[in-house]
């Protein structure tokens, strides 16, 4: 049956406004498909997972054994568990209002819930966040292969222990260029989240090959006695020390965010509009639990490991012996295997930052996958943007705490309570709202506690 051209555009409106379920049923498909014949792509749970996971487990983990310094481990490991339970909580939030708002985004869900201004503030922190994130992982590319460039201890680069020093091959920006060119630019290309299954699903495997090695290197120190006594308290001798227990939480939140690929992933699960909702919980479930079981031996055999010599960055520990065999070879492996990790995570941050960039810049314009000039355009400026940021960015871990304690915090925590506190598709009970109102205040209150924290850090550092 043909359409007139009044009624074609109404459809276009409708996919660019996403009027749109959570899934879309077939049937509502075909509909779209007639003007945009790609636009849906299906996506299996076990892809899902593996995507979701993947944007879950990047750079915060890196941080992760040191949370446990600050804290000791008995807190630490509750803290872990607890922020993981909260994300899951608040990722569940957003699945549940998406559908009877038919949001196919985070910022359309803002939309429906605070208009306009809600839309543009969530794409704002979206981008604010995956550009940070993603410069800290060019950054930790950088201090892996070619060494740190900082003051202070030097930490030596795989590239450069191969050459034996400095060279023009193993110069960071050279190293970064060329992997930012040959490796990360064919695929942030890829049009379709699920595209990207296989590389995530390798990403989930290189990320487990750095816990079995830590863990493996940690219990055979155990065995042979060459691991001391944990703290078991947090450390707190003063007043700046307390205040300084609130800056684990800006890392904690940026190691469970993956709200910005909530809708992305879920938009492409096979199913109808019923069976994709509980198929996408199904997935943050499974996600969550993998994340948080990688993220737990991590943190716990990772301080096990260093103990209080862990740095911020546990990667750039493995430049050192560490008292077991092959133990050069184990550090290798694990610097060289988290590395490929963050090249495959990169474009799945980049995929919502993309996205988020169009809609803010082009929100009339159709869909970005059939626009292949603006496609290209908008990825280069990001690639370019992110690497440029890499090459300038002294110090990834104030900017990490900065990033983590605004942008991610409201993404994670502020944004999916207030959307509860809002309540427009009138679903949440007296208790939810209570327990929205609680996690407000305290990201909040920890939020700016973190940034003054920080601000004091900077001003006087000892």
């Amino acid at each position: 049956m043909s359409k007139n051209p009044q009624q074609q555009q109404q459809q276009v409106e409708d996919v660019r406004t996403e009027r749109t379920p959570l899934l879309p049923d077939k049937r509502q498909d075909l509909v779209v498909e007639e003007i945009y014949e790609d636009d849906y792509h299906e996506a299996s749970i076990p892809s899902a997972v593996f995507n979701l996971s993947t944007t879950i487990v990047g750079a915060g983990i890196m941080a992760l054994p040191a949370t446990m310094k600050v804290l000791g481990l008995p807190l630490g490991i509750i803290t872990i568990v607890v922020m993981g339970i909260l994300s899951e909580n608040s990722i569940q939030v957003l699945l549940r209002y998406s559908r009877p708002c038919r949001a196919k985004s985070y910022g359309g869900l803002m939309a429906n819930a605070f208009g306009k201004f809600g839309k543009v503030l969530v794409q704002l922190c979206i981008i604010i966040n995956n550009i940070g994130i993603l410069i800290v992982y060019l950054i930790i590319i950088g201090d892996v292969l070619s060494g740190t460039a900082g003051k202070g201890l030097h930490h030596t680069g795989v590239l450069e222990e191969w050459a034996g020093g400095p060279t023009w091959w193993n110069d960071r920006i050279f190293v970064l260029f060329s992997l930012t060119a040959v490796v990360l630019l064919p695929l942030v290309s890829f049009r379709h989240i699920d595209s990207l299954r296989w590389t995530s699903a390798l990403s989930v495997a290189l990320a487990v090959v750095f816990v079995v090695i830590v863990v493996g290197v940690t219990l055979w120190k155990l065995v042979t006695g060459g691991i001391s006594m944990p703290r078991l308290t947090p450390d707190v001798y003063d007043q700046k020390s307390f205040w300084h227990l609130f800056t684990v939480i800006p890392v904690m939140v940026t190691a469970y965010i993956c709200h910005h690929n909530v809708h992305p992933i879920a938009n492409e699960l096979q199913g109808t509009a019923d069976t994709s909702e509980s198929k996408m919980q199904l997935v943050v479930r499974r996600s969550m639990a993998l994340c948080g079981t990688i993220y737990l031996f991590t943190a716990v055999f990772g301080y096990l490991l260093f103990g209080e010599g862990t740095s911020e960055d546990i990667l750039s520990d493995f430049d050192t012996d560490l008292g077991v065999p092959f133990s050069h070879a184990l550090c290798i492996i694990v610097r060289i295997s988290y590395a490929l990790h963050i090249m495959l995570v990169f474009p799945l941050l980049n995929f919502s930052l993309r996205l988020n960039v169009d809609s803010i810049l082009f929100s009339k314009a159709p869909p970005l996958a059939h626009d292949t000039v603006r496609f290209s355009l908008i990825t280069g400026v990001l690639i370019f943007t992110i690497f440029f940021g890499s090459t300038v960015v002294p110090n990834i871990w104030i900017a990490f705490q900065f990033t983590g304690a605004t942008a991610t915090v409201c993404l994670g925590f502020i944004f999916p309570a207030i959307i509860l506190l809002k309540d427009k598709p009138l679903l949440a009970s007296q208790r939810d709202k209570y327990e929205a109102w609680v996690m407000v205040v305290l990201a909040v209150l920890s939020s700016v506690v973190a940034v003054t924290t920080n601000i004091f850090n900077l001003i006087d550092p000892a």
